[in-house]
């Protein structure tokens, strides 16, 4: 083995020890998150504000729970915690912190939680442009009976780009609706086919959900070679995070009239007031809610206080991001 990977085994072998012998103190966003993570036994939850100086005694705070989605860049709040040990997030996504967290300290995702509610959000996206619910909408407003056939979600072929628990809970949704998915990983395994094939995949598909984590490797992977492979009519469905899909190259193919989407996330995002993508032909838009619903707050926590309480019990959380995850 390497000495610096010698060095780092050593270094997390050191702070797992160190972490089952004392008490944790957790800073934590919110009051939801002091009364879920005071049940954990060994922990100590501090209640701060972000984007607020921070109490007194956060100073030894050893575990740090970002915001739920949060936006800002955290190494501000790194630079006050001399003790901290280990940022446990709120959501699935770790792009806003991978490179900022310091050397040492571990960094873990919610991965799990949110899943179902995305996975939800892109049936009800699929369903609601396959159905034309924003088309009798549109007709219920003007007073008109708009009586039409539509398409129906039965009998489509879904490409999922991305198989982890957002991908495997949208495969799992969509099999009662008699829609068949076909599941695209980072590499090939068992099941799952590698992101090389999406040249020869794209074209089969009626649609294209996108659930990949955003890395630089990612970043326009839809570009518009990516999106001239679909089939005509074909969706483009993206609940992973904006930059993963080249706006340019997708308000081109909507303009045309070819593709049709749908957007939990968009890049930029917010979006401006006079952005073109506003009054795009072919659209289903929503403002990055996929994941926010009832409940969530508490399937996050859960998620969380296991993470925390493996990390306090000298055990190594299961959501640890490496690398670019």
């Amino acid at each position: 083995m390497p000495s610096h990977a010698m060095t780092s085994c050593s270094r997390m072998t050191d702070i797992l020890t160190y972490v089952a012998l004392v008490t944790l103190t957790v800073l934590v966003p919110d009051d939801f998150g002091v009364q879920a993570l005071s049940q954990v036994d060994g922990v100590r939850p501090v209640r701060y504000v972000p984007g607020e100086p921070l109490p007194s005694d956060a100073l030894n705070a050893e575990v740090l729970v970002p915001r739920f989605l949060a936006g800002t860049d955290p190494r501000e709040v790194f630079a006050q915690l001399p003790n901290l040990k280990l940022v446990q997030l709120l959501s699935a996504g770790a792009e806003n912190f991978i490179g900022k967290v310091p050397d040492g300290v571990l960094l873990s995702t919610c991965r799990g939680a949110h899943g179902g509610s995305t996975a939800e959000w892109a049936i009800g996206a699929l369903l609601a442009i396959y159905r034309d619910f924003l088309v009798f909408e549109r007709a219920r407003a003007e007073g008109r009976w708009d009586y039409h056939l539509t398409d129906t979600l039965q009998d489509k072929k879904v490409l999922i780009v991305g198989a982890g628990d957002l991908g495997e809970q949208l495969k799992r949704r969509l099999e009662p609706f008699d829609a068949t998915a076909t599941m695209v990983g980072r590499t090939a395994r068992d099941g799952v086919h590698g992101q090389d094939e999406l040249p020869s995949l794209l074209p089969e598909f009626d649609a294209v959900v996108i659930f990949t984590p955003m890395t630089e490797e990612t970043r326009h992977l839809v570009d518009a070679k990516f999106l001239a492979a679909m089939k005509d009519n074909a969706i483009l469905v993206n609940g992973a995070r904006g930059p993963v899909v080249d706006t340019d190259a997708l308000l081109a193919e909507l303009n045309s009239g070819r593709l049709r989407a749908a957007l939990d996330v968009t890049d930029p995002e917010p979006l401006p007031a006079d952005y073109p993508l506003w009054t795009a032909p072919g659209l289903l838009l929503t403002p990055h809610v996929a994941g926010s619903c009832t409940g969530h707050a508490h399937r996050a926590y859960a998620i969380a206080a296991s993470e925390i309480s493996r990390y306090g019990a000298g055990e190594r959380p299961r959501n640890l991001v490496n690398g670019t995850y």
